[in-house]
């Protein structure tokens, strides 16, 4: 839990220094505040269920003991509201049993996150639900639209390990890595509501995102900036033009994004590795970590990638996008796909 500043001497040297001081401080207080009493509100509800589970002789006899919730129901919703409904009850008993050490839960998080949490049945994609909604600072409609976009399925499809990580470590303790900072496979772009039928451009997909451009940081990965649109780079003959540059403030460096319409092809790859390396040479400045490049296609060949520059480049990846949510059959046709080729070695650098 963050604490309140301390006022500084030199804060005091003017008025304008002071107002901006004191108002921060007085935010920050009430920011305080409410984090405090609304996390004292989430343990209690977890007190709660920790009881009733206690009361009802263990988690398998919920049935036995459900005329224990009723009658508890009546006496709390009769001296404190609504709040503590027979079905409320169950939710925070339900609480308890999802997370059964208190001191794991996140301070940063509401009741109103928990509740949604509770609904994901994967312990594991449950707990990196967590952290990253408290880490990102996800409001609870985010964190909904997340579970429905199945973030974590479409996350472990991408990188198994990185995941891993997440589950034994807080997402800003990882260690620096690309792979685990960016690129969920597919990235959804479903901000219109689009039909799945029409054949867009490159044009079209290149604007849907800038219109949505916080959106599609977040959908990107942890860390990104948009820089700029069409940049141009030129040599003494041509010029060309990177559709999208992000910097990343996580990983030091510059991040380009080539979205294409179709197939990935060893063409989109060898530009984007020239475009990689023109980058690196005119434009990354000192401090700065090599220049990563992104392809934005609808299908690879997985195959294909495996054998192409893709395969060894740390600088080089390819993803694919979607413009709509996809039904959990598809994502799970995909995810088995995806494995299946891993354990006969055609993914392992995909």
């Amino acid at each position: 839990m963050q604490e309140i500043q301390k006022i500084n001497a030199s804060d005091w040297a003017d008025g304008n220094s002071l107002y901006e001081f004191s108002r921060d401080l007085i935010l920050s207080s009430r920011r305080l505040v409410y984090q405090t009493a609304n996390f004292a509100m989430v343990e209690t509800y977890w007190r709660i269920g920790e009881k009733i589970v206690e009361e009802q002789g263990g988690a398998e006899r919920a049935k036995y003991g459900d005329g224990l919730i009723a009658n508890l129901a009546d006496k709390l919703t009769a001296e404190f509201g609504n709040g503590f409904t027979k079905r409320n009850l169950h939710v925070m008993r339900q609480f308890y049993l999802q997370f059964p050490i208190v001191h794991a839960l996140r301070a940063q998080l509401s009741w109103t996150h928990y509740r949604s949490l509770i609904r994901v049945e994967n312990p594991k994609a449950r707990e990196v639900y967590m952290n990253e909604a408290a880490d990102n600072g996800w409001s609870t409609r985010f964190l909904d639209e997340q579970v429905d976009k199945h973030y974590y399925e479409r996350l472990i499809a991408t990188h198994k390990e990185a995941v891993n990580e997440l589950n034994e470590k807080n997402a800003n303790q990882l260690t620096v890595n690309p792979q685990d900072y960016i690129l969920k496979d597919p990235l959804l772009l479903d901000f219109y509501e689009l039909n799945e039928n029409v054949k867009y451009t490159e044009n079209d997909v290149e604007q849907i995102i800038i219109d949505n451009l916080q959106k599609f940081l977040l959908e990107l990965g942890k860390g990104f900036s948009f820089v700029a649109r069409q940049q141009r780079i030129s040599t003494e003959l041509s010029h060309y033009y990177i559709d999208l540059v992000f910097y990343n403030y996580i990983l030091k460096c510059f991040v380009l994004v080539d979205v294409k319409i179709g197939k990935l092809t060893h063409q989109d790859v060898g530009q984007m590795d020239m475009y990689v390396r023109m980058y690196d040479t005119m434009k990354r400045t000192e401090g700065d970590n090599p220049t990563i490049g992104i392809i934005l296609c609808e299908e690879k060949d997985r195959a294909e990638v495996k054998f192409s520059i893709l395969s060894d480049s740390e600088q080089l990846f390819a993803a694919k996008y979607k413009l709509y949510i996809p039904t959990e059959e598809e994502l799970i046709r995909e995810i088995t796909q995806i494995r299946a080729l891993m354990s006969s070695g055609l993914a392992e650098s995909d």
